[in-house]
Protein backbone atom coordinates (compact mmCIF):
# COMPACT_ATOMS: atom_id res chain seq x y z
CA UNK A 1 0.00 0.00 0.00
CA UNK A 2 1.37 3.44 -0.95
CA UNK A 3 2.14 5.60 1.87
CA UNK A 4 0.26 8.92 2.15
CA UNK A 5 1.94 11.86 0.52
CA UNK A 6 3.32 14.05 3.80
CA UNK A 7 5.46 12.35 6.03
CA UNK A 8 5.31 15.00 8.95
CA UNK A 9 8.52 13.92 10.27
CA UNK A 10 9.77 16.35 7.23
CA UNK A 11 8.53 19.13 9.07
CA UNK A 12 10.10 21.19 11.60
CA UNK A 13 8.30 23.06 14.60
CA UNK A 14 7.63 26.24 12.08
CA UNK A 15 6.90 24.09 9.32
CA UNK A 16 4.40 22.05 11.26
CA UNK A 17 2.74 25.19 12.85
CA UNK A 18 1.43 26.33 9.22
CA UNK A 19 0.92 22.83 8.25
CA UNK A 20 -1.72 22.60 10.89
CA UNK A 21 -2.84 26.56 10.31
CA UNK A 22 -3.81 25.46 6.74
CA UNK A 23 -5.77 22.61 8.35
CA UNK A 24 -8.01 25.33 10.15
CA UNK A 25 -6.67 23.31 13.10
CA UNK A 26 -4.73 26.31 16.01
CA UNK A 27 -0.65 25.88 15.81
CA UNK A 28 -0.10 24.47 19.51
CA UNK A 29 -1.00 21.41 17.51
CA UNK A 30 2.56 21.30 15.89
CA UNK A 31 3.88 21.11 19.75
CA UNK A 32 1.32 18.28 20.46
CA UNK A 33 2.73 16.24 17.61
CA UNK A 34 6.07 16.24 18.33
CA UNK A 35 5.96 15.69 21.47
CA UNK A 36 4.18 12.32 20.75
CA UNK A 37 6.66 11.66 17.90
CA UNK A 38 9.64 12.36 19.77
CA UNK A 39 9.51 12.55 23.02
CA UNK A 40 7.17 9.63 23.28
CA UNK A 41 8.32 7.64 20.59
CA UNK A 42 4.44 7.35 19.21
CA UNK A 43 4.42 7.29 15.23
CA UNK A 44 0.26 5.70 15.74
CA UNK A 45 -2.31 8.54 15.06
CA UNK A 46 -5.03 6.63 16.96
CA UNK A 47 -2.65 6.48 20.03
CA UNK A 48 -2.45 10.59 20.28
CA UNK A 49 -5.36 10.93 22.67
CA UNK A 50 -5.16 15.25 23.38
CA UNK A 51 -6.11 15.71 19.51
CA UNK A 52 -9.40 14.63 18.16
CA UNK A 53 -10.72 12.09 16.76
CA UNK A 54 -11.62 13.62 13.69
CA UNK A 55 -8.08 15.46 13.16
CA UNK A 56 -6.94 11.84 14.04
CA UNK A 57 -8.45 10.38 11.31
CA UNK A 58 -7.40 13.46 9.03
CA UNK A 59 -3.60 12.99 9.84
CA UNK A 60 -3.64 9.13 9.43
CA UNK A 61 -5.49 9.55 5.26
CA UNK A 62 -3.37 12.32 4.48
CA UNK A 63 -0.27 12.09 6.30
CA UNK A 64 2.05 9.94 7.47
CA UNK A 65 5.33 9.26 10.28
CA UNK A 66 7.17 6.36 8.14
CA UNK A 67 10.74 5.54 9.09
CA UNK A 68 13.42 4.09 7.49
CA UNK A 69 14.03 -0.04 7.71
CA UNK A 70 16.61 -1.16 9.98
CA UNK A 71 18.33 -4.17 7.68
CA UNK A 72 20.65 -4.91 9.82
CA UNK A 73 22.66 -3.94 13.38
CA UNK A 74 26.12 -4.49 14.36
CA UNK A 75 27.59 -3.98 17.41
CA UNK A 76 31.35 -3.30 18.25
CA UNK A 77 33.34 -4.95 20.34
CA UNK A 78 33.84 -1.52 22.27
CA UNK A 79 30.05 -0.61 22.40
CA UNK A 80 29.61 1.42 19.04
CA UNK A 81 26.43 0.38 17.29
CA UNK A 82 26.17 0.08 13.26
CA UNK A 83 22.88 0.47 11.60
CA UNK A 84 22.19 0.08 7.66
CA UNK A 85 19.01 1.81 6.74
CA UNK A 86 17.18 1.37 4.22
CA UNK A 87 15.21 4.52 2.48
CA UNK A 88 11.10 4.49 0.97
CA UNK A 89 13.55 4.46 -2.42
CA UNK A 90 15.17 1.43 -1.36
CA UNK A 91 18.77 3.20 -0.80
CA UNK A 92 20.22 2.27 2.18
CA UNK A 93 22.53 4.38 4.51
CA UNK A 94 24.56 4.20 7.70
CA UNK A 95 24.21 5.68 11.19
CA UNK A 96 26.77 4.77 14.14
CA UNK A 97 26.58 5.60 17.82
CA UNK A 98 29.16 5.97 19.83
CA UNK A 99 28.63 5.50 23.67
CA UNK A 100 30.98 7.28 26.66
CA UNK A 101 30.42 7.75 30.37
CA UNK A 102 27.31 9.33 30.40
CA UNK A 103 27.52 10.78 26.75
CA UNK A 104 26.07 9.07 23.76
CA UNK A 105 26.92 10.64 19.89
CA UNK A 106 25.01 9.63 17.37
CA UNK A 107 26.95 10.15 13.85
CA UNK A 108 24.13 10.80 11.42
CA UNK A 109 24.18 10.83 7.31
CA UNK A 110 22.78 13.93 5.10
CA UNK A 111 23.16 12.07 1.91
CA UNK A 112 22.69 8.71 0.03
CA UNK A 113 26.65 8.32 -0.74
CA UNK A 114 28.89 11.82 -1.11
CA UNK A 115 29.25 14.30 -4.00
CA UNK A 116 32.65 15.33 -2.84
CA UNK A 117 35.77 12.79 -3.87
CA UNK A 118 38.68 13.14 -0.62
CA UNK A 119 40.69 10.37 -1.82
CA UNK A 120 40.88 9.01 1.76
CA UNK A 121 37.51 8.49 2.28
CA UNK A 122 35.49 5.06 1.38
CA UNK A 123 32.67 6.81 1.23
CA UNK A 124 33.31 9.36 -0.89
CA UNK A 125 35.09 5.68 -3.39
CA UNK A 126 30.83 4.76 -3.58
CA UNK A 127 29.90 7.62 -5.68
CA UNK A 128 26.87 10.03 -5.06
CA UNK A 129 22.95 8.98 -5.24
CA UNK A 130 21.29 11.87 -3.75
CA UNK A 131 20.50 14.28 -0.83
CA UNK A 132 18.37 12.80 2.31
CA UNK A 133 15.35 14.40 2.61
CA UNK A 134 14.38 15.55 6.48
CA UNK A 135 12.71 13.05 7.64
CA UNK A 136 15.15 10.76 6.18
CA UNK A 137 17.83 12.80 8.66
CA UNK A 138 15.92 12.73 11.49
CA UNK A 139 14.57 9.49 11.49
CA UNK A 140 18.31 8.49 12.72
CA UNK A 141 18.24 10.47 16.17
CA UNK A 142 14.49 8.66 16.25
CA UNK A 143 15.69 4.99 15.38
CA UNK A 144 18.77 5.21 17.43
CA UNK A 145 17.14 6.71 20.74
CA UNK A 146 14.15 4.02 20.33
CA UNK A 147 16.31 0.93 19.99
CA UNK A 148 19.13 1.70 22.35
CA UNK A 149 16.41 3.04 25.13
CA UNK A 150 14.95 -0.81 24.50
CA UNK A 151 18.27 -2.30 24.60
CA UNK A 152 19.09 -0.14 28.01
CA UNK A 153 16.03 -1.72 29.56
CA UNK A 154 17.32 -5.08 29.61
CA UNK A 155 19.58 -6.83 31.88
CA UNK A 156 23.19 -6.59 30.43
CA UNK A 157 25.92 -8.22 32.57
CA UNK A 158 29.02 -8.00 30.27
CA UNK A 159 31.42 -5.59 32.00
CA UNK A 160 32.15 -3.85 28.22
CA UNK A 161 28.91 -2.28 27.92
CA UNK A 162 28.70 -1.12 31.26
CA UNK A 163 29.63 2.83 30.14
CA UNK A 164 25.97 1.73 27.54
CA UNK A 165 24.19 1.38 30.36
CA UNK A 166 25.08 4.12 32.87
CA UNK A 167 24.66 6.98 30.02
CA UNK A 168 21.00 5.06 29.30
CA UNK A 169 20.57 5.12 32.76
CA UNK A 170 21.47 8.40 33.33
CA UNK A 171 20.56 10.37 30.53
CA UNK A 172 16.87 11.06 29.36
CA UNK A 173 17.66 9.52 26.32
CA UNK A 174 20.71 7.68 24.94
CA UNK A 175 22.16 10.22 22.37
CA UNK A 176 23.25 13.18 24.04
CA UNK A 177 25.13 14.34 20.70
CA UNK A 178 24.55 14.55 17.41
CA UNK A 179 27.41 14.86 14.57
CA UNK A 180 26.60 15.67 11.16
CA UNK A 181 29.28 13.61 10.04
CA UNK A 182 28.12 10.28 8.25
CA UNK A 183 27.82 9.61 4.36
CA UNK A 184 27.63 13.04 2.26
CA UNK A 185 28.45 16.56 2.69
CA UNK A 186 26.34 17.87 5.10
CA UNK A 187 26.57 21.69 3.36
CA UNK A 188 25.64 20.08 -0.40
CA UNK A 189 22.24 19.47 1.25
CA UNK A 190 21.71 22.54 3.68
CA UNK A 191 18.17 23.42 3.69
CA UNK A 192 17.46 19.55 4.50
CA UNK A 193 20.06 19.59 7.15
CA UNK A 194 19.35 22.82 8.99
CA UNK A 195 15.60 21.79 9.21
CA UNK A 196 16.52 18.37 10.54
CA UNK A 197 18.82 19.99 13.16
CA UNK A 198 16.37 22.28 14.22
CA UNK A 199 14.11 19.89 14.92
CA UNK A 200 17.19 17.98 17.04
CA UNK A 201 17.11 21.45 19.11
CA UNK A 202 13.69 21.67 19.39
CA UNK A 203 12.84 21.74 23.39
CA UNK A 204 9.10 19.84 21.89
CA UNK A 205 11.29 17.14 20.32
CA UNK A 206 15.36 16.17 21.57
CA UNK A 207 15.77 19.48 22.88
CA UNK A 208 19.70 19.11 22.12
CA UNK A 209 21.66 22.49 22.62
CA UNK A 210 23.52 23.81 19.58
CA UNK A 211 27.03 22.93 21.54
CA UNK A 212 25.88 19.40 21.07
CA UNK A 213 25.15 19.50 17.67
CA UNK A 214 27.84 19.68 15.15
CA UNK A 215 27.91 19.69 11.52
CA UNK A 216 31.51 18.56 9.53
CA UNK A 217 32.24 19.96 6.49
CA UNK A 218 35.17 19.85 3.86
CA UNK A 219 34.69 23.49 3.53
CA UNK A 220 31.86 24.90 1.31
CA UNK A 221 32.90 28.14 2.59
CA UNK A 222 29.51 30.49 1.56
CA UNK A 223 27.07 27.71 2.87
CA UNK A 224 29.59 28.00 6.32
CA UNK A 225 28.89 31.75 5.94
CA UNK A 226 25.17 30.81 5.61
CA UNK A 227 25.05 28.55 8.58
CA UNK A 228 26.41 30.78 10.83
CA UNK A 229 23.48 33.14 10.28
CA UNK A 230 20.77 30.87 9.88
CA UNK A 231 21.80 27.82 12.33
CA UNK A 232 24.89 28.30 14.33
CA UNK A 233 25.49 24.92 15.62
CA UNK A 234 29.36 23.56 16.51
CA UNK A 235 31.02 23.39 13.66
CA UNK A 236 34.07 21.06 12.47
CA UNK A 237 36.14 21.26 9.01
CA UNK A 238 37.76 18.84 7.35
CA UNK A 239 41.56 20.57 6.81
CA UNK A 240 43.84 17.20 6.50
CA UNK A 241 46.68 18.85 5.29
CA UNK A 242 49.10 22.06 6.33
CA UNK A 243 49.02 23.65 2.76
CA UNK A 244 47.24 23.44 -0.43
CA UNK A 245 49.17 21.60 -2.52
CA UNK A 246 48.83 18.51 -0.57
CA UNK A 247 45.03 19.90 0.39
CA UNK A 248 44.19 19.78 -3.70
CA UNK A 249 45.33 15.93 -3.34
CA UNK A 250 43.77 14.53 -0.10
CA UNK A 251 40.34 17.14 -0.46
CA UNK A 252 39.71 18.00 -4.06
CA UNK A 253 37.14 21.12 -2.77
CA UNK A 254 40.34 22.72 -1.81
CA UNK A 255 41.03 23.90 -5.56
CA UNK A 256 37.80 26.05 -5.16
CA UNK A 257 38.37 27.01 -1.27
CA UNK A 258 41.56 26.85 -0.75
CA UNK A 259 42.85 27.00 2.98
CA UNK A 260 43.40 30.97 3.60
CA UNK A 261 40.13 31.73 3.24
CA UNK A 262 39.14 28.76 4.41
CA UNK A 263 40.30 29.44 7.99
CA UNK A 264 39.27 33.19 7.47
CA UNK A 265 36.00 31.76 7.59
CA UNK A 266 36.95 29.79 10.27
CA UNK A 267 37.06 32.71 12.12
CA UNK A 268 34.11 34.34 11.21
CA UNK A 269 32.35 31.68 12.44
CA UNK A 270 33.17 31.73 15.74
CA UNK A 271 33.08 36.03 15.35
CA UNK A 272 33.52 37.91 18.89
CA UNK A 273 32.86 34.30 21.22
CA UNK A 274 36.00 33.38 22.63
CA UNK A 275 34.82 30.63 24.73
CA UNK A 276 33.75 28.73 21.10
CA UNK A 277 35.89 26.93 18.65
CA UNK A 278 36.37 24.83 15.63
CA UNK A 279 37.31 21.90 15.15
CA UNK A 280 39.81 21.02 12.44
CA UNK A 281 40.08 17.50 11.71
CA UNK A 282 42.85 16.26 10.45
CA UNK A 283 43.39 12.04 9.43
CA UNK A 284 47.18 10.77 9.72
CA UNK A 285 48.48 9.77 6.97
CA UNK A 286 51.59 7.66 7.00
CA UNK A 287 53.83 9.66 5.18
CA UNK A 288 51.53 11.80 3.66
CA UNK A 289 50.72 14.66 6.16
CA UNK A 290 52.33 13.59 9.29
CA UNK A 291 56.07 14.90 9.37
CA UNK A 292 57.51 17.03 12.05
CA UNK A 293 57.91 20.03 9.27
CA UNK A 294 54.38 19.43 8.46
CA UNK A 295 53.49 20.21 12.16
CA UNK A 296 55.26 22.99 12.26
CA UNK A 297 53.58 24.56 9.29
CA UNK A 298 49.94 23.40 10.49
CA UNK A 299 51.05 25.42 13.84
CA UNK A 300 51.84 28.76 11.91
CA UNK A 301 49.05 28.71 10.11
CA UNK A 302 46.63 27.75 12.63
CA UNK A 303 48.19 30.61 15.34
CA UNK A 304 45.47 33.23 15.20
CA UNK A 305 42.64 30.52 14.60
CA UNK A 306 39.98 30.16 17.31
CA UNK A 307 39.91 26.14 16.72
CA UNK A 308 41.12 22.71 18.47
CA UNK A 309 42.64 20.23 16.34
CA UNK A 310 41.59 16.45 16.54
CA UNK A 311 43.40 14.25 15.30
CA UNK A 312 42.32 11.27 13.64
CA UNK A 313 43.88 7.51 13.34
CA UNK A 314 43.38 6.57 9.32
CA UNK A 315 40.70 4.08 9.03
CA UNK A 316 41.57 1.75 6.48
CA UNK A 317 39.34 0.27 3.92
CA UNK A 318 39.41 -2.40 0.68
CA UNK A 319 41.88 -0.99 -2.07
CA UNK A 320 42.81 2.08 0.01
CA UNK A 321 46.64 2.63 -0.82
CA UNK A 322 46.62 4.88 2.64
CA UNK A 323 48.06 3.44 5.86
CA UNK A 324 47.69 4.84 9.28
CA UNK A 325 50.72 7.19 10.95
CA UNK A 326 52.65 4.88 13.35
CA UNK A 327 50.86 5.94 17.00
CA UNK A 328 54.69 7.71 18.30
CA UNK A 329 54.18 9.67 14.80
CA UNK A 330 50.61 10.68 15.94
CA UNK A 331 51.98 12.00 19.09
CA UNK A 332 54.78 13.68 18.05
CA UNK A 333 52.48 15.31 15.67
CA UNK A 334 49.74 15.69 18.52
CA UNK A 335 53.25 17.15 20.96
CA UNK A 336 54.33 19.62 18.39
CA UNK A 337 51.01 21.49 17.86
CA UNK A 338 50.60 21.60 21.69
CA UNK A 339 54.11 23.00 21.94
CA UNK A 340 53.09 26.01 19.97
CA UNK A 341 49.30 26.24 22.16
CA UNK A 342 47.43 24.49 19.57
CA UNK A 343 44.74 22.68 21.64
CA UNK A 344 44.89 19.23 20.12
CA UNK A 345 43.51 15.93 20.95
CA UNK A 346 43.66 12.34 19.23
CA UNK A 347 40.80 10.76 18.15
CA UNK A 348 40.44 7.37 19.94
CA UNK A 349 39.00 5.06 17.14
CA UNK A 350 36.26 3.17 17.78
CA UNK A 351 33.72 0.64 16.01
CA UNK A 352 36.60 -0.53 13.20
CA UNK A 353 35.57 -3.95 13.68
CA UNK A 354 32.87 -3.34 12.14
CA UNK A 355 33.56 -0.60 9.62
CA UNK A 356 31.81 2.23 11.65
CA UNK A 357 34.66 4.28 11.88
CA UNK A 358 35.70 7.75 10.78
CA UNK A 359 35.66 7.50 6.93
CA UNK A 360 34.60 3.48 6.43
CA UNK A 361 30.85 4.21 5.92
CA UNK A 362 29.13 3.22 2.72
CA UNK A 363 25.39 2.28 2.80
CA UNK A 364 24.41 0.52 -0.24
CA UNK A 365 22.95 2.45 -2.85
CA UNK A 366 23.15 2.99 -6.67
CA UNK A 367 25.85 5.79 -7.98
CA UNK A 368 24.10 7.84 -10.47
CA UNK A 369 27.79 9.31 -11.19
CA UNK A 370 30.54 7.67 -12.82
CA UNK A 371 32.91 8.41 -9.56
CA UNK A 372 33.13 4.94 -8.09
CA UNK A 373 34.78 3.90 -10.85
CA UNK A 374 36.87 6.52 -11.84
CA UNK A 375 37.98 6.46 -8.34
CA UNK A 376 38.99 2.84 -8.23
CA UNK A 377 41.14 3.20 -11.34
CA UNK A 378 43.37 5.98 -9.80
CA UNK A 379 46.47 5.02 -9.25
CA UNK A 380 50.04 6.86 -8.55
CA UNK A 381 48.82 10.21 -7.32
CA UNK A 382 50.83 10.12 -4.28
CA UNK A 383 53.68 8.39 -6.04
Amino acid sequence: MQSASINLLSLDRSAMENYFLDMGEKSFRAKQLLQWVYQRKVTRFPEMTDMSKTLRQTLQQNTNLDLPEIVSQQRSTDGTFKWLLKLKDGNCIETVYIPEYERGTLCVSSQVGCGLNCTFCSTARQGFNRNLDVDEIISQVWIANSVLESIGSESIKNKQEKCFVSNVENQRRPVTNVVMMGMGEPLLNFDNVVSAMRLMMDDYSFGLSRRKVTLSTAGMIPAMDQLRQQCPVSLAVSLHAPDNALRDKLVPLNKKYPIGPLLDCCRRYVGENNRRRVTLEYVMLKDINDSPEQARMLAKILSQVPAKVNLIPFNPFPQTRFERSEAETIDRFRDALLAKNIFTVTRTTRGDDIDAACGQLVGDFVDRTSRSRRMQQQTGVFS
